[in-house]
């Protein structure tokens, strides 16, 4: 298994779990603290998901003033989500936990209207991509190690490899970028990893006309053990997370729209092998 795979999801979890047992024993954030005798804020901060490793020692303190408390429960997601992750090592090219929850969902849908997915794409085209941008060459090579590194997740032979439904277009697979031998690199990894089992990859031909989500960039992730999913919506300077169930399920009925809207698989296999073979 990955290195801290489910620290990040222990970690949301535990926050809402405590927030829950505040509410049904009755007390607020504040009278908590003065309980503790902590400095007011704390608690707050640790129901909102704001801390990046969990004290032990915080949540056996806790758990005494939350009567009917899993103690066991508690101590088991403070120790899973005080994992080292290896994304903690990246903070110049990450600034909210998005790749903690991309490693540890059990499912990821994908929608790209102009580029190709972070886990679908090859070094060359990384490479492309990230000097298209207004970074430094050096944070632009610190960024292409940690999205090699986020890729591995779909190699994971454990039971843990997510499941990838990848909706991509036409129009993305149309730019110029490298040689031709790149871009023919690019489509075959994209033909490889399509024939993957955990791997679902569907096209958005031009030809079609418009279709549902021409303007969204968007990351779904699920997650085993019943935790709510997420969506990160993504743009150059930003990723927005969102967790609202209203607004996580309109994500969801918009990327279904898309998905049908798009190519079966096998129809976008073969526009693939085409696509190579005007290459060659």
């Amino acid at each position: 298994m990955s290195e801290a795979y489910g620290a990040t999801v222990a970690k949301r979890g535990l926050a809402r779990r405590l927030r829950e047992l505040r509410d049904e024993a009755g007390y607020t954030a504040n009278q908590v603290c003065d309980r503790l005798n902590w400095g007011r804020g704390k608690v707050g901060r640790f129901e909102a998901n704001n801390w990046v490793r969990p004290e032990l020692s915080d949540i056996r303190d806790l758990a005494r003033i939350y009567e009917g408390s899993d103690l066991d429960e508690l101590e088991r997601l403070a120790s899973l989500a005080r994992e080292r992750a290896w994304w903690r090592e990246y903070p110049d090219v990450f600034d909210n936990e998005f790749p903690g929850f991309e490693g540890d969902a059990s499912r990821i849908h994908v929608i790209m209207p102009l580029v190709l997915p972070g886990l679908l794409q090859t070094l060359p085209y990384m490479q492309a991509l990230l000097a298209s941008g207004f970074q430094s060459p050096e944070w632009r090579e610190r960024a292409l190690r940690a999205r090699l590194r986020r890729q591995q997740i779909l190699d994971r032979d454990d039971g843990t490899a997510p499941e990838l439904v990848a909706l991509i277009t036409e129009a993305a697979l149309m730019y110029e970028w490298g040689d031709a031998g790149d871009r023919r690199a690019q489509l075959r990894h994209l033909l490889t990893m399509s024939k993957r089992p955990n791997v679902e990859l569907r096209l958005l031909r031009l030809s079609d006309g418009l279709h549902p989500g021409m303007s969204t960039l968007v990351n779904i992730f699920r997650f085993p053990g019943g935790e709510p999913p997420l969506v990160f919506l993504e743009n150059d300077a930003d990723i927005q997370e969102i967790d609202t169930p209203e607004k996580v399920e309109a994500y969801d009925r918009i990327f279904e729209q898309i998905r049908a809207a798009a190519l079966s698989t096998a129809d976008t296999a073969a526009h693939l092998e085409k696509s190579i073979a005007a290459l060659e």
